[in-house]
Formats: C-alpha cells, structure tokens, sequence
C-alpha cells in the first residue's frame, strides 16, 4: 500500500532497474538508480512531498505543536512519562464545525491523497499483540511529532501537518488522533467514496516518548509482497478481505521518482495537476474515488498508470484476488467492505473518552431505541393464537393445506343467515 499506509526505506541496487511487473503495455514502476535509502511517499494535488532518506530532515515549523488545552506547550525536546497521560475527549460541536473546514481545505487545495494517508500512517503503528496504551501504537495522534515525522515512511507528512494545523490551532477541542482521522474519512468522502461510520473521541499521546519506534509501516517492494502485507496487517488485526478493501484506497494519488524511487516523473494524467504537476499516479481519475484501481490493476493496458509490487500481489495471491476480482466488478461492494476496513482502521489503538465515543451523523455506534422500529401494533398473544388456530382447524384448514374457496363460501352463508334470523327473531 505505496500510498497511504506507506513503506519504509527502500533498498534498491544500484543502477540496476526493477524487474517488469506486467507484460504488453502494462507498467513498469522504475527505481532510482542508486544505493540510498529512501521510501515512497505520494505528493498531493497542492503540496509538494519532502523525500525522506538516512539523512534526517527537519520540520522546523512544527518543533512545538499546541496541544489542546489543558494540555502546555509540547516541544521536540521535551520529555514526558507517559503515566503522565490525561484523557482529553474533543467537543462535539467543534469536530462537526473542523469537519466543514476540511471539506473546504479539499476543495481549495486538492489535497485528498496527502490527508488520507496521514489519517492511515498515524493508526497503521497499531500492533494487536502489545495491550498497554499508548505503547501498542495506533490512532493516538503521535504523528505530530517531529521523531515519528522523520521515519523514512512518513516522508512528506509535514506537509500535511501544514495543511491541517490551523484548523487545529482554531478547534483546540479537537485532538490530534481526532482530526488525523476525521481528515482522512473526510477525504474519501469528499472524492466520491464511501460514507465512513467513523466516531470520535481519541485520547492525544502528550509527548514524543509516547511515539511507537520506527519500522511498523509496509514496505514498497518487497521480495514477497503477499507475505509481507499479512505480516504487517495481520499484526494490526485485519485479514485479507480488508487489505484488499484497504489497497483500493491507491485510485486516489500518485508517486514521485524523485521522491520515492517508483514510477514516471510525469505523465498525460498528471502532466497538468490539478495543483503541482507530475509523477505517476494508479488510475487516469486520481482525485476520483472509484473501483478504478482495481480494474486498472486487472487489465495493465496503461503504461501511464502505476502497478507495485504490492498492488500486483492482489491479483496473483489466490485468497486476495477472490476479493480483487470482485472488487474490479462491484463497485458497491468495494465500497461497503472499503468502508467497513477504513472505520476499523481509524480506531485500531485508540483510546476514547467517553469510552464509546462520540457519533457525529448517527452511523457508527448509534444507540438501539426500540420505539423507532416499531410498527406501533401489538403483538397477539399465545392464547389468541391458539384459539385462532383451532377455529381455523375446525373449519377444515391447517398449518400446510389452505382452506378450499366452498368452505369460505359456505361460511359466509350461515353467518348472512344467522343474521338476517337475528334480526326476525328481533322484530
């Protein structure tokens, strides 16, 4: 998954070109011709991606980021336990009025690809086998830190940092963990994709100690790239179904050589932008969420399109390409089981406040009130339905054999006759 759960440093040989994933006109991801380490990050429309190599770079404008209150002034520097750690839920009204800002952001900006992949690197650390929080990773808002900034995988993030910071600096009652992920389901929403049943309510990490270590994010291009997407998200508690759901996600963005080692530096689709033009993206729509991905990776007619070795991997794994193939056919089952796997992704490691979160749109979590599924009728008791029963039995019906029409008819009869006596008898 180059894109969003991106991959940590690459190791290509020198001057020695990558094998060619596909045959015909299919495409074939190039990697720079040198020994330096370096990871594939993906430019948004607007912002330009910073290449994370060994040496590190320094995000000088977010040393110090304001934690919502009342939370002090956190710097690169400054070291904190974590038994340290309270609990700060964000505001409901202010994370539905952040949500509008963001809408905003991405029209303005075109920087859907960037935000989704920040909402995903800030959860992807979340290792299921570590129980105590924060040490087991996850959506906890340490993103911001510069020590997990300068992981190689998360080369360019700052930008998206940057893009954001502001509606946070404006929502001090939104957290971090709240608004990376807030951010990133609004962005595929905002693209045309699935409506995501996220909640709200994740507790912010206060310190860069509380940052999970360095190596927990996949990788480009590994030997084996099946095995390796089921190491790194089994780990996380997803299965096959939802990393393939999940992998869907590259039909929004592209990728840079200059940055990452993969792909053309430009091509007909991103020649022109929208925002900086170049690299090379996954599908000819690359701010369009849709199943494209999937049908683009099946057919390989593109060279202009990008195909990695973990996307090929989709097809030619037998249990992912049950999924991949369905995928390339059903749109909206792409888009149920997609946003089923992005919500669970959203809040894997989280620790919420109150513990069962807060639901903006009434879709995830919503509480069970019986009146508003019910018809309003009453239901016909054990005993009534016994006598109904019998009389029915009486009359020559059962449970398997309707009553034949001279019965009803004979029924009728007697009872126009019974009372028409009546009335006589009355009279």
């Amino acid at each position: 998954m180059a894109q969003y759960l991106s991959h940590r440093t690459l190791s290509p040989p020198k001057s020695q070109p990558m094998a060619s994933l596909s045959s015909g006109a299919a495409t074939t991801p190039r990697r720079l011709p040198s020994a330096s380490r370096v990871s594939l990050s993906i430019s948004s429309a607007s912002s330009s991606l910073s290449l994370s190599s060994s040496s590190a770079y320094s995000p000088s404008s977010l040393k110090c980021l304001r934690l919502s209150p009342p939370s002090p002034l956190i710097c690169k520097d400054q070291k904190r336990s974590s038994m340290s750690t309270v609990a700060a839920a964000s505001d409901a009204a202010q994370l539905k009025s952040a949500r509008e800002d963001i809408k905003e952001l991405l029209k303005s900006k075109f920087c859907h690809p960037i935000l989704v992949r920040l909402g995903w690197h800030d959860a992807g650390t979340y290792n299921k086998n570590i129980e105590e929080w924060p040490k087991r990773g996850g959506a906890n808002g340490s993103l911001r830190f510069e020590i997990e900034l300068k992981h190689a995988a998360n080369a360019g993030l700052v930008d998206a940092l940057k893009l954001i910071q502001p509606i946070k600096d404006k929502y001090s009652g939104v957290t971090y963990a709240d608004l990376f992920q807030m951010a990133s389901a609004t962005a595929i929403e905002e693209a045309g994709g699935s409506k995501i049943p996220m909640k709200y309510g994740r507790v912010d990490v206060l310190a860069p100690d509380e940052c999970p270590e360095e190596g927990r994010l996949p990788d480009a291009g590994p030997p084996k790239p099946a095995d390796h997407l089921r190491e790194v998200f089994y780990r996380m508690g997803l299965n096959d179904k939802e990393i393939v759901a999940l992998s869907g996600a590259h039909t929004l963005g592209r990728s840079r050589p200059e940055r990452s080692g993969w792909g053309k530096s430009e091509t007909k689709y991103t020649k022109n932008g929208p925002g900086a033009p170049g690299g090379q993206s996954w599908t000819a729509e690359w701010l369009k969420f849709d199943n494209s991905y999937f049908k683009d990776i099946k057919e390989r007619k593109d060279e202009d399109l990008l195909v990695l070795p973990t996307d090929a991997a989709l097809f030619e794994d037998p249990s992912f390409k049950v999924y991949a193939e369905k995928y390339a056919e059903d749109k909206e089952a792409f888009f149920k089981d997609y946003a089923e796997a992005h919500a669970k992704l959203s809040n894997l490691g989280a620790k919420f406040d109150p513990p069962e979160g807060i639901v903006l749109d009434g879709v995830a979590g919503e509480k069970f009130v019986a009146a508003k599924y019910s018809s309003g009728k009453r239901e016909l008791s054990e005993t009534m339905k016994q006598k109904i029963r019998a009389e029915y039995e009486a009359v020559g019906g059962t449970p398997d054999k309707p009553l034949q029409s001279n019965y009803f008819l004979n029924i009728m009869i007697v009872i126009a006759v019974l009372a028409l006596l009546t009335s006589l008898l009355g009279n």
